[in-house]
């Protein structure tokens, strides 16, 4: 018998957060040699760090391909991000519209790393 994927309570957040264009700046695959002399954004780290020690999961996910992991993980690693899990070749381009049977809050970093506040706002659902 199979059992259904876990549900954390609304204490507990499971971050999946992207890594060119978010926490650093955009780095194309064709261009591996930047990824190693990019920098953080400022508050990058510590946001995410300090949502790691209240006990959420971090997941950074990246377009980068599998070739560029062990690179990956030790940029993550040098720059002392703390996280749980490391998911490589997420599909490239934008406009994502993530479909799954679990509740999905999305966040769109838009420059600037601070707290999180909450908003009203609309969203697609499929009809009933």
């Amino acid at each position: 018998m199979f059992e259904k994927s876990p549900v954390f309570n609304d204490n507990k957040k499971n971050y999946l957060i992207d890594i060119d264009g978010t926490i650093t700046d955009d780095i194309a695959n064709e261009f591996p040699e930047e990824m190693k002399t990019c920098e953080p954004y400022d508050g990058a780290c510590d946001m995410i760090n300090s949502w790691y020690d209240e006990g959420h999961i971090i997941t950074f996910f990246t377009s980068r391909t599998e070739e560029h992991r062990g690179l990956t993980n030790e940029w993550l690693n040098r720059h002392g991000f703390k996280f749980h899990h490391l998911l490589m070749n997420k599909p490239r381009g934008g406009n994502y519209h993530w479909i799954d049977n679990h509740v999905v809050r999305a966040t769109r970093y838009n420059g600037k790393w601070a707290p999180l506040t909450t908003i009203n706002a609309n969203i697609q659902v499929f009809e009933k």
